[in-house]
């Protein structure tokens, strides 16, 4: 029987998506060894998370080779909005300057992301300013 899909990847899940990510439509031996050069992993268990990221929704299977090959169904970024929104759901009461404003007090940032969150708020302002004259 075939489990209900979830957009939501567990922390294992998540690992084998940034081996995709990184390189691209991989067979499980490729991730298998790509996972162990953080923590020793095995090939089952490696086939057995993609399998079941497969019956999830999370990854598409390509069946037309002897050795399978897995690609992710959404992008990096996608996965990440997606578990960005979630969070701010579910955590912050939909308050996207609550999540801001938690994450900038409950670690030092560094100089360099100061300027690129300034950069980033310039640039949603001039865009949100565009569309109200348009």
């Amino acid at each position: 029987m075939r489990r209900p899909r979830s957009a939501k990847p567990t922390d294992a899940e998540l690992s084998i998506l940034k081996v995709l990510w990184r390189k691209g439509p991989s067979t499980v031996r490729v991730v298998q060894e790509a996972m162990s050069e953080q923590r020793k992993t095995g090939y089952t268990t490696a086939l057995k998370l993609l399998q079941i990221m497969t019956d999830k929704g999370l990854v598409d299977r390509d069946e037309s080779t002897r050795a399978h090959v897995y690609r992710p169904r959404s992008s990096e970024t996608e996965t990440q909005q997606q578990m960005v929104g979630d969070l701010i759901d579910r955590v912050f009461g939909g308050s996207v300057a609550k999540l801001v404003l938690h994450s900038l007090s409950s670690q030092q940032a560094r100089p360099e992301d100061m300027c690129q969150i300034r950069e980033m708020l310039a640039n949603l302002e001039q865009d949100q300013a565009q569309n109200v004259e348009d």
